[in-house]
C-alpha cells in the first residue's frame, strides 16, 4: 500500500506543479507586459499606498508566432500599487495552452503579482484544473484546489501554508501544507496528510 502511494504521488507530483509554473508563468509575463508604465513625476515625492492606474473588465491575450492563442488573463479590476509596486487582481482567471494546445485553467478570488512576474499568488478559492489528456500517453484530469497559493517563478518553487488538495483521476491527496521544488524534483507535504486511491478497473480479458 505505502509502495502503491508512493508511486501515484511521484506520477501526480511530475505534471502539476509544472503544469502550475507554466500556466502563471505565462499569464503574469503578458499581463506586466501589457500594463501601462509611468514616468515619475517628482522622484521626492512621498509613495502612498494609493493605486497609480487600475484596469476593469479587461482581458489581456497573448499569441505565438503562428497566431495561435497562448495564454489569457481575466479579472474584474486591477490595480497597481506604487508603494509595493505589486498589481492586485480581483477576480482573476488565466488560461493557458502548451505547445500541443492542451488548455489549463487557473482561477482565485485575488491574484498579487510584483513587478516582474517572478511572483505570484493566488488568494482564495484557488483552482488550477487541466483536463484529462488521450491518446498514447493518456494523462488523468489533474486538480490542484486551496485557499492560497504562492509562486516563485524563477527559483521554480511553489508553496502552500493553507490546506491543499490534489485531486488526479480518482486519486485525491490532501495536506496542511506543501512545498514543491521544481528544479530539484521535491514534493513535501506537511501536516496531516492524507490519500484515497481507487484501483484502476482493467478490461475484462487484459
Amino acid at each position: 500500500m505505502i509502495s502503491l502511494l508512493r508511486g501515484v504521488w511521484e506520477r501526480a507530483s511530475l505534471y502539476l506543479p509544472m503544469m502550475l509554473m507554466g500556466v502563471l508563468a505565462l499569464g503574469t509575463y503578458w499581463l506586466e507586459r501589457s500594463t501601462p508604465v509611468f514616468a515619475t513625476v517628482e522622484a521626492a515625492r512621498t509613495v502612498s499606498h494609493d493605486p497609480d492606474y487600475f484596469m476593469k473588465d479587461f482581458s489581456v491575450k497573448s499569441f505565438d508566432a503562428a497566431g495561435r492563442l497562448k495564454s489569457e488573463v481575466l479579472g474584474a479590476q486591477a490595480n497597481h500599487f506604487p508603494d509595493t509596486d505589486l498589481l492586485e487582481i480581483d477576480v482573476a482567471r488565466i488560461r493557458s495552452f502548451d505547445d500541443k494546445g492542451q488548455l489549463t485553467i487557473a482561477t482565485a478570488n485575488r491574484a498579487v503579482t510584483n513587478s516582474d512576474g517572478s511572483e505570484v499568488q493566488l488568494l482564495g478559492n484557488a483552482l488550477v484544473v487541466r483536463e484529462a489528456i488521450g491518446g498514447k500517453s493518456p494523462t488523468p484530469r489533474l486538480e490542484f484546489r486551496g485557499e492560497y497559493l504562492h509562486a516563485f517563478l524563477k527559483t521554480e518553487v511553489v508553496t502552500s501554508d493553507k490546506p491543499v488538495v490534489l485531486t488526479r483521476g480518482k486519486d485525491q491527496f490532501t495536506a496542511d501544507a506543501m512545498e514543491f521544488d521544481n528544479i530539484a524534483q521535491v514534493m513535501l507535504l506537511r501536516g496531516r496528510v492524507k490519500g484515497v486511491l481507487n484501483p484502476q478497473v482493467s478490461a475484462p480479458g487484459r
